[in-house]
């Protein structure tokens, strides 16, 4: 996620993605590919939950299929990179930060750092919180019903962006 913060800031800086709010073609384009996207995830998410329970397996055998770090990189870039409403918020909210005098990119970069920093302070939280509850996070039930609650909250979110203004 925060990989994508540092695109949509860098881009921001550039005077790039005010294209997002000058042009309603391009911000279209991005919103529907965003809401195809979110779409894709929560219906994946559900559809997994919905098949047949497996046997039990081996927990070595359990981690070998777990998510990868690469994976979840990527996931979290293109979960952001394909929010329109990222890119429209840096454009109405960076510029004003941005001080007389330095240069335009230099201080809307170290904004996004600033942003970085304290999006990857929550996301330790987050992970810390996970870690505490890691036992009961692993139940294959408690994972059915995490995945099928964020899968439908993923589907609302696009269903909201996918008809919003």
């Amino acid at each position: 996620m925060q990989t994508g913060t540092l695109i949509w800031g860098a881009l921001t800086s550039l005077g790039v993605t005010a294209l997002l709010t000058a042009s309603h073609v391009a911000y279209e384009i991005l919103r529907w590919a965003g809401v195809a996207y979110l779409l894709w995830m929560a219906v994946r998410m559900i559809r997994d939950t919905l098949r047949q329970e497996r046997p039990t397996i081996d927990p070595a055998e359990a981690r070998a299929g777990a998510d990868t770090l690469v994976g979840g990189w990527r996931q979290g870039t293109v979960t952001n990179l394909l929010n329109p409403k990222m890119g429209v918020f840096y454009v109405a909210i960076l510029p004003q930060f941005i001080p007389a005098g330095p240069p335009d990119f230099s201080m809307g970069l170290l904004l996004t750092v600033v942003h970085i920093v304290l999006g990857l302070i929550w996301s330790g939280v987050l992970i810390a919180s996970a870690t505490a509850l890691s036992a009961w996070l692993r139940k294959p039930g408690a994972r059915k019903i995490l995945d099928r609650v964020t899968g439908t909250v993923i589907g609302v979110f696009a269903l909201r962006l996918g008809l919003s203004d």
